[in-house]
């Protein structure tokens, strides 16, 4: 009778049961995601890299410097496994194969990662679970939900924050222009709480959505006007180098001696980030925004108003450049810089001086406002101002009216 095959080795025999019995052992002990993640590769014959759900790396188990850069790059052959708890991911495992040895089977990679997610999801969850607490914090005190001084300085002791000598706000915005994987926005937070601890180690952030861009707003304890300026630098230049393909701003709000006032701080933080993002500035401080700061009161105790004023100035032109394509609300911005000057006005817009006549005939057509007097100056300029401190984006596009090249919108004969 010919032999009978043999039974093809299983987690459960051979070799592999004493690796699982290792990796086991290492996650019972409680000796760490390092030691962990090298119990992991043994099992997977593979150089291994364990990331969180924020996209930060918590341990490498790998042959030399050289593997480890290409787990961390995740790029050649490396594989990248999810680690689920239930229906939630908690992390990643990356893989490479040693010696150019066979990928892990199906099932086996499925015991580690199910084994090394719940250690993950164990050993991090008191950072997360204190992560949540500061957020929840952070939004209490912007909202006004916690008003007492005493409890504000207490709740924010209990995290790590100590506020008796003085705090600011810093505000940081993202906005992705690739894809990014589903975490992106956690990611955006480690790297803001980093560089903000770094300045500062007890700042505590909350993490806020909008759109289709993260924002980190944080309470950052500081004794001085200098240090708040060095933690929204620091926060500036962390992102923009960890997020490759984003556009980052960041803000901060003046220094404050009373912790009531960090509701104010906020706001402050809000209209300097709003007024750096329409301008295109990567940081801004509330002190440098200049007669921007006069609308804060408009601002943070009827922004109602503020947007009716919008609505009666402004808010026709952007419409109107919407649908058509045209630059109604950029030809006044750059005729308002250049003092009301129609020559360096069409230099600036590469353009023909008939065309920003026309296009100032146009805007008193559509809003009522003639920006050719020092009324309607004054009431477009604010008009505009109000639109950046709301966080309006003007419509962008190239030139279409009349006058201008490729011009889709028809001036009509007279009759």
């Amino acid at each position: 009778m010919p032999p009978k095959p043999k039974a093809a080795k299983t987690p459960a025999n051979g070799a592999d049961d004493e690796l699982f019995e290792q990796l086991s052992e290492a996650i019972e002990s409680g000796a760490g995601l390092p030691a962990v993640s090298r119990a992991a590769a043994k099992a997977l014959g593979a150089s291994v890299a364990l990331i969180d759900r924020s996209s930060a790396v918590l341990a490498v188990a790998a042959t030399s410097s050289a593997e480890e850069g290409k787990l961390l790059a995740g790029s050649g052959d490396v594989s990248s496994a999810e680690l689920r708890v239930a229906d939630a991911v908690v992390g990643e495992l990356r893989y490479r194969p040693r010696g150019g040895g066979p990928a892990p089977g199906k099932v086996l990679l499925r015991m580690v990662t199910t084994l090394v997610a719940l250690e993950l999801e164990r050993s991090r969850s008191p950072d997360w679970a204190s992560d949540e607490a500061a957020g929840q914090f952070v939004r209490a005190v912007m909202g006004r939900e916690v008003t007492d001084r005493g409890d504000i300085l207490a709740r924010a002791a209990e995290l790590g924050a100590e506020l008796e000598q003085g705090s600011g706000v810093v505000l940081a915005r993202a906005v992705p222009h690739t894809a990014q994987s589903e975490e992106w926005r956690a990611r955006v937070m480690t790297v803001t709480l980093r560089a903000l601890r770094a300045i500062s180690s007890g700042s505590l952030v909350a993490l806020g959505e909008d759109g289709e861009r993260a924002e980190v707003l944080a309470v950052v304890p500081c004794g001085e006007e200098a240090q708040l300026a060095r933690a929204a630098d620091a926060v500036e230049t962390e992102l923009a180098d960890a997020l490759s393909g984003f556009s980052v701003t960041v803000s901060s709000s003046r220094f404050t001696q009373e912790p009531v006032d960090l509701h104010r701080a906020g706001k402050e933080a809000l209209l300097a980030a709003n007024v750096a993002e329409a301008e295109g500035r990567p940081t801004l401080a509330f002190e440098d925004t200049g007669s921007y700061r006069l609308l804060l009161p408009a601002m943070s105790e009827d922004p109602g108003e503020l947007e009716r004023f919008y609505e009666e100035t402004v808010a026709p032109l952007a419409a109107y450049d919407e649908q058509y394509e045209t630059e109604l609300v950029t030809t006044i911005e750059a005729y308002l810089d250049n003092d009301g000057n129609v020559t360096p006005t069409a230099e600036q817009l590469f353009t023909h001086r008939h065309t920003i006549r026309y296009r100032i005939e146009r805007v008193k057509e559509l809003c009522g406002h003639d920006v050719t007097s020092t009324e309607g100056r004054e009431k477009l300029g604010l008009g505009l101002k109000a639109m950046r401190v709301l966080g309006i984006a003007p419509p962008r596009g190239p030139a279409m009216e009349p006058g201008a090249a490729a011009g889709r919108v028809r001036k009509q004969k007279k009759a």
